[in-house]
């Protein structure tokens, strides 16, 4: 499935710089800082929105406020390869909350998965007690976040 690249002006890159900075920019914030008025600003954020470009708002919480002070990234190797073990697997992640974000790779690993837990008991828990339990699941290596130089950051426009 082929998606259609959507052609972007000035303002509408600067507009989605803007919310990715900050989502709760209202209309006239827009409007201000793009030196438009308020109601184009809206119409603009509304076509950008409508075209599937912002796909959602939402709030960057803090992992160790909420004590989840171990982040890890983990790689998963399947046993076996097919529709049905990605399925199986793809699953088995969706049920996890500590599981933020998984990607498919090439490579020695076929998932690298970004982990969030209380502790290293939790993160010993999720890696043998759920990922190695999976019966499609061959090897798993994992990689704590000692520091994070760079928060996660908006996407170069």
């Amino acid at each position: 499935m082929t998606e259609t690249r959507i052609t972007l002006d000035d303002i509408d890159r600067q507009l989605l710089a803007l919310l990715q900075r900050d989502a709760q920019l209202s209309a006239v914030d827009l409007g201000t800082a793009l030196n438009l008025s308020s109601s184009q600003a809206a119409r603009r954020k509304q076509r950008l929105e409508t075209a599937g470009l912002i796909s959602a708002y939402s709030a960057r919480l803090d992992a160790v406020r909420l004590g989840l002070s171990v982040q890890a990234f983990v790689q998963v190797e399947l046993a076996r390869h097919g529709a049905e073990p990605a399925a199986a697997f793809a699953r088995l992640v969706r049920l996890q909350p500590e599981v933020v974000s998984a990607w498919t790779l090439t490579g020695n690993a076929d998932y690298l998965l970004r982990v969030y837990c209380a502790d290293l008991t939790d993160l010993n828990r999720l890696i043998h007690q759920v990922l190695l339990a999976h019966p499609g699941v061959a090897r798993v290596q994992s990689q704590i976040v000692l520091d994070q130089m760079k928060p996660d950051a908006p996407l170069p426009i």
